[in-house]
């Protein structure tokens, strides 16, 4: 059984950081992409960040870029989320992704794309105030 676990969200004021993590058990995935989404009350499911477990480049929504960093330990099959300079419009429930439902697409218009993503966390809350 696939398990994605999250955990680190919190409250925080505008300007400060949190960390949040995705652990993942289960079985070794097919496909190696692991993503970040994030969903506000009333909004789609955004993506924010993804990257491969074996390495390459990051991806980042524009609204995060310079902000929030995606990062792995792959020794512990956990991948984090830094976020700096936080804002109120951050606010939101942050899900990880994994596992592509095809091996033939990668980068942007794959990685970003909620539909592609085969195993969800259950999420977790971060709430920035102003």
């Amino acid at each position: 059984q696939v398990q994605l676990v999250e955990y680190g969200g919190g409250l925080v004021q505008a300007g400060g950081s949190l960390r949040v993590s995705c652990a993942a058990s289960g079985r070794t995935f097919s496909s190696d992409a692991v993503a970040w989404f994030r969903q506000a009350p009333g909004k789609h499911r955004d993506f924010v960040a993804a990257l491969t477990w074996t390495g390459g480049p990051t991806y980042y929504a524009d609204s995060v870029k310079g902000r929030f960093t995606i990062s792995r330990d792959n020794a512990e099959n956990t991948v984090f989320l830094q976020m700096n300079s936080l804002k109120p419009e951050d606010t939101a429930v942050y899900y990880c992704a994994a596992d592509l439902k095809t091996d033939f697409c990668s980068g942007y218009g794959c990685y970003d794309d909620r539909s592609k993503y085969v195993y969800w966390g259950q999420g977790t809350q971060v709430t920035v105030t102003s």
